[in-house]
């Protein structure tokens, strides 16, 4: 009988690796926060030694403006696609993106992480400068895509955050009127 051939393994790529790594940490860090989360648990969750989660991401700050980096980007491509249909179909383009952002906010992690960011953004000076960054782009973007005056898009933003912090303290469950305030119904 001759043996079972098998199959060749196949050896994953660092960016799989990184990639795999990031959504590891990202389910990790919205559970333990940036600062209260160990990098060897992060290593474990992506099934990793400690030592090759360094050579992927040398140290733990890099992990975090990986993450936040991740996280602008898919609220960017969120906004660009929702911008592109709402033109398409002859919307509003800024009600379009919030609309979106609002369906967005849906995945606790991603807000988590908004949260997080802007919360370490206070004390590390490059997931500051990674922030900022993301909220450069996401400014450009509303504005090229809305042509809006920059009082509405002041609005825009100041809206987002506060649904931001609404999200985060589960608010449409609160049946009361200051919550209804806030979230624009009629008391």
């Amino acid at each position: 009988m001759s043996p079972t051939p098998t199959k060749p393994r196949k050896l994953s790529t660092a960016d799989e690796r990184r990639e795999a790594v990031l959504r590891a940490a990202e389910q990790v860090f919205t559970e333990r926060g940036f600062h209260g989360t160990p990098t060897t648990a992060v290593a474990k969750a992506a099934g990793i030694s400690h030592a090759y989660l360094f050579r992927l991401f040398p140290t733990k700050d890099e992990l975090i403006i990986a993450l936040v980096r991740r996280c602008n980007d898919r609220i960017h491509e969120t906004f660009a696609a929702a911008a592109a249909r709402a033109k398409e179909a002859g919307a509003d383009v800024l009600e379009s993106m919030g609309l979106a952002y609002a369906e967005l906010l849906q995945d606790r992690r991603l807000l988590l992480l908004q949260l997080q960011a802007h919360a370490a953004a206070t004390s590390i000076p490059e997931v500051r400068e990674a922030t900022r960054e993301g909220f450069r782009r996401l400014v450009e973007l509303v504005q090229r895509e809305s042509g809006a005056p920059a009082d509405e898009i002041q609005a825009f933003f100041a809206t987002g955050m506060l649904m931001n912090v609404l999200s985060a303290m589960d608010a449409p469950a609160v049946d009361e009127p200051w919550a209804k305030v806030l979230m624009g119904e009629d008391c």
